[in-house]
């Protein structure tokens, strides 16, 4: 909001003006002296499936922030499907740009929500970074409600094996283990851990609100 001059006084037909601000900057202000540490973005960290994509936007809603998914980012600035990167230039390369990506939207982001990939935090620079700059919030699901989210999905690179097919079976859990078995170490390292399993989405919403409330921006 603009700043506000009120008439405060009149000397020799001269005016003194007051700068005062809008009440809600005053509130936003005073809370982060209160509180140094709030934060003004929440990081949705997680395995594919755990519903990033699905809380995110109610979450945002239910709090008055913008939500922003990452992957959906990566692909709207590429031009391509997150598979079609991957196949094209390998999982090196897409993880550069979705870092490049991560950085250059949360240096603007204002009370936003971001959702972020599966694999993203896990590297210790990002999940620095993450740590560093927002709340990050863990939605955790097991490993068999993972699979029956995923068996059937064929958008997810990393659950295809080295000749690009489509993971199922027994072949698909052993991936889905492998890959949690690396990332979950980064994904406990979160300041929020949300269990999901079985969750209706409202009350999921409940509990995370109410965590967050203190430790984000009004």
């Amino acid at each position: 909001m603009p700043d506000i001059l009120i008439p405060h006084d009149s000397i020799a037909g001269l005016f003194f003006y007051e700068r005062t601000t809008h009440p809600q900057d005053i509130v936003e202000d005073s809370v982060k002296k209160q509180h140094p540490d709030i934060k003004r973005i929440i990081f949705l960290i997680g395995f594919m499936g755990s519903g990033k994509s699905t809380i995110g936007p109610i979450l945002a809603n239910t709090i008055g922030y913008s939500f922003i998914d990452l992957d959906a980012a990566i692909e709207h600035r590429e031009g391509k499907k997150i598979n079609e990167i991957f196949a094209e230039h390998g999982e090196q390369f897409f993880r550069s740009i979705e870092r490049e990506l991560l950085e250059e939207i949360a240096a603007s982001a204002h009370k936003t929500i971001i959702s972020l990939g599966g694999g993203t935090v896990a590297n210790e620079g990002t999940l620095r970074y993450v740590k560093a700059t927002g709340i990050v919030v863990y939605l955790k699901i097991g490993e068999e409600q993972i699979y029956k989210r995923l068996h059937a999905k064929g958008d997810r690179p990393m659950l295809r094996d080295e000749n690009g097919n489509l993971l199922n079976g027994e072949p698909l859990m052993a991936k889905i283990r492998a890959l949690l078995d690396k990332r979950t170490p980064y994904y406990d390292q979160a300041d929020i851990i949300m269990h999901t399993d079985d969750k209706k989405i409202g009350m999921t919403i409940d509990e995370l609100t109410k965590h967050l409330r203190g430790l984000i921006e009004p």
